[in-house]
């Protein structure tokens, strides 16, 4: 008798361990739950990451043409700091301007930091595709990948509009090399 007990004590120890099928459709359904509340609210649980820095100017509404490019350096003197200001000649997100269409972005490829200098197509708004493997940013989307291997948009710079003067005045994303955008790494 003592050895049946022992026995069903044990079986019982299990079977309160086990995933019952109504337990697994329980887990299941929060999980999905889960998901779809964090998908509907992505501005709220999933923020950007952004990093503001003291206001620089990076050049004049009034000189710049649609799809033509204007290379500088931002937020610091650094070669991964290269980045594109361009006149879209259609709205974008976070764009400027009147017809909110002059974006900046850093000209980095985030998948394994090749640069894009030189790779904009005008007629579809985007940057590349990259030399090394393809891919390609809708900078009408906040440099949202198209298509190719990387897997993170483009580091969008934040301008503001100073009359006709265009300032950079933060980073949307991560740059490429760096392991956070609040240290300077030129000091």
């Amino acid at each position: 008798m003592v050895k049946e007990k022992e026995g069903s004590s044990a079986l019982s120890s299990v079977l309160d361990c086990a995933v019952t099928r109504r337990k697994f459709l329980f887990m299941g359904a929060v999980t999905v739950g889960t998901i779809t509340i964090a998908s509907l609210l992505p501005g709220v649980l999933f923020q950007a990451e952004v990093a503001a820095y003291d206001g620089t100017k990076v050049g004049d509404l009034s000189s710049l043409r649609p799809g033509e490019p204007l290379n500088f350096r931002y937020p610091w003197d650094h070669a991964n700091c290269e980045s594109n200001l361009i006149k879209l000649g259609a709205p974008a997100g976070k764009g400027i301007g009147p017809d909110l269409d002059v974006v900046a972005f850093n000209t980095l490829c985030t998948h394994m930091g090749i640069s894009l200098k030189g790779t904009y197509k005008h007629e579809y708004r985007a940057m590349g595709p990259c030399p090394a493997h393809l891919t390609t940013y809708d900078l009408t989307r906040h440099g949202m990948v198209i298509a190719g291997h990387a897997t993170q948009g483009l580091p969008q710079v934040l301008l503001e509009l100073r009359g006709d003067e265009i300032w950079a005045v933060g980073m949307m994303a991560l740059i490429y090399g760096f392991s956070d955008n609040e240290v300077n790494p030129t000091t």
